[in-house]
């Protein structure tokens, strides 16, 4: 099926190829154990080189003495420590094969694992704010209790700026205040949850339990500020690292600048030739600018002197859409079966009745059997930008779309907060919002004299206004991923909301969303947790 050359490889060729490649003989292999500069360095090599990679691999990098590659075929096997050693000897040789490529793409092509621990719930939204290139996990809020102290007490984060001020004391208290209250809370939450919806035969302990807490946690999660310490787990290429780092640099937050110097120095001892530039007088430089500008843009925006508007409720709306969206859609869908320009076929199906578009839109939609399904290319034709209102947790399940435009205002609690009905039904939900006012009161204050500081203290039930630019395609997927029945029920309403906007304009393009659940439930997680017990029972 493929046309390869079979290349012959000696017996000795083989013996020093096979700890670095999947197989010797076949068209289709994988790299492996090899550092991630070599690998740079090879694929790099690779792109300029009529050789193949294995022979390139051979002649370049394990026979060439210069390379240092000796050091690390004989360190294979032997301890970390000594593959480290051996891997830092060969370093300068591998750089400087990547230094003859000018071109960014050669720092996608080394990647790294990286952990960042104890970090802000700031710093975390910083780091998941990359669009591509970075793959973040974060600790979960459903799953996970955070309440449980460490060394300095409840995990968050002391920020140095607020600690060396007057209102040391009262941040601490509040921030503790709020950790109680949520600590305090999770037991009459979780005993009203199991009073109100009992187990049935049919679900299991583990299954009914893990329902239970995550549902608790979610109703309670509103009391967590956004300086509540969490772990990120990155993997990334050196490239988006790198502005990762530079991003970071520029941030108003002694926090983010600390973090950036420390992933700077993690990852030079893994992929130094593919962030160097991120310490070089170039991201020196573009750190400086990206902190610039935005300062400029945040004094000339004070000088306007407008007030925030104080919205009570969540809002969705949907802001701009193209009234021509339709049109074309349906040029592009035909765009790859004609032999006509853009242009062209736009004008024809714009001659074609309401009925020939429609039929091809649903030819192009298909037999959706799922979610998974998502439609082609074609659907990136039309854009839609909402503006957004509604709580901090919500936003941060949200943030997760990449392949979109997001970008939000500053964390206030200038827009109020959302009480969860069921606290007002178990009896609690006084006790939370005294926490929330009290916690309000400290960033009103802390506001005036330290407006980026301040975030850290507004507890996730706040609002928060963003906006999302995205195309029709990335919709289907968000909207129908987030209305699902284990979501939570705050961006559960926020994608309901959004395919309500979307089918009141553009009815046609939105049919094709077969997998939006508009039903509300009270255990969301539970159905999740018994398809986990029957797969364990399949097996």
């Amino acid at each position: 099926m493929f046309t390869h050359i079979n290349e012959h490889f000696t017996p000795q060729e083989i013996a020093l190829l096979q700890p670095f490649v999947t197989n010797v003989d076949r068209p289709i292999f994988c790299l492996r154990n090899l550092p991630e500069v070599v690998k740079g360095a090879l694929f790099a090599r690779y792109s300029r080189s009529t050789k193949s990679l294995r022979r390139l691999l051979l002649d370049e990098f394990i026979t060439e003495p210069e390379s240092g590659f000796a050091a690390i075929v004989s360190a294979v096997g032997d301890s970390p420590a000594a593959q480290l050693v051996a891997t830092r000897q060969a370093e300068a040789f591998y750089e400087r094969v990547l230094i003859g490529y000018g071109d960014d793409s050669v720092a996608e092509l080394g990647g790294a694992h990286l952990a960042c621990e104890g970090i802000s719930n700031i710093a975390a939204k910083l780091l998941e704010d990359s669009r591509i290139g970075i793959s973040p996990l974060e600790k979960s809020t459903r799953y996970v209790r955070f309440d449980l102290p460490g060394p300095t007490g409840y995990p968050y984060l002391r920020e140095p700026v607020l600690m060396a001020s007057p209102f040391a004391e009262r941040y601490t208290t509040t921030m503790d205040n709020l950790f109680a209250t949520y600590s305090a809370l999770l037991d009459p939450v979780q005993a009203w949850l199991q009073a109100t919806f009992p187990r049935d035969e049919a679900t299991t302990p583990r299954a009914y339990r893990n329902a239970i807490q995550a549902k608790a946690l979610d109703l309670l999660r509103g009391l967590l500020p956004m300086a509540t310490q969490t772990n990120v787990g990155l993997f990334g290429n050196g490239r988006a690292f790198e502005y990762v780092i530079i991003k970071l640099a520029a941030a108003p937050f002694a926090e983010a600048r600390a973090l950036s110097e420390a992933i700077q120095t993690e990852l030079d001892y893994v992929i130094p030739a593919f962030v160097k530039r991120a310490r070089s007088e170039r991201g020196k430089a573009y750190a400086a600018y990206l902190a610039a500008t935005r300062d400029q843009v945040a004094t000339l925006a004070a000088q306007l002197n407008l007030a925030p508007t104080e919205d009570e409720e969540m809002t969705v709306r949907l802001v701009e859409y193209d009234p021509h969206a339709e049109t074309k859609l349906v040029a592009s869908i035909l765009y790859p079966h004609l032999d006509l320009p853009l242009d062209t076929i736009r004008e024809r199906v714009a001659e074609l009745s309401a009925d020939e578009r429609h039929a091809l839109i649903m030819a192009a939609l298909g037999d959706r059997a799922s979610r998974f399904y998502r439609p082609g290319r074609a659907f990136e034709e039309p854009h839609y930008t909402f503006d957004i209102l509604a709580d901090i947790g919500a936003y941060r399940d949200l943030q997760r779309h990449r392949i979109l435009t997001q970008e939000r205002q500053r964390f206030t609690v200038a827009h109020g907060y959302v009480t969860p009905p069921e606290l007002e039904l178990i009896g609690v939900a006084d006790r939370y919002r005294a926490a929330l006012e009290q916690a309000a009161d400290l960033v009103s204050d802390l506001e005036r004299e330290f407006p980026h500081e301040a975030q850290y203290a507004v507890p996730f039930a706040f609002r928060v206004r963003w906006r999302i630019k995205l195309n029709l395609r990335e919709a289907y997927h968000l909207i129908e991923l987030r209305s699902a029945r284990q979501g939570h029920p705050s961006y559960r309403r926020i994608a309901q909301l959004m395919f309500q906007a979307i089918s009141a304009v553009h009815p046609t393009l939105a049919a094709g969303m077969r997998f939006v659940d508009h039903s509300d439930y009270d255990l969301e997680r539970l159905a999740a947790e018994q398809r986990i017990d029957q797969k364990r029972q399949g097996r």
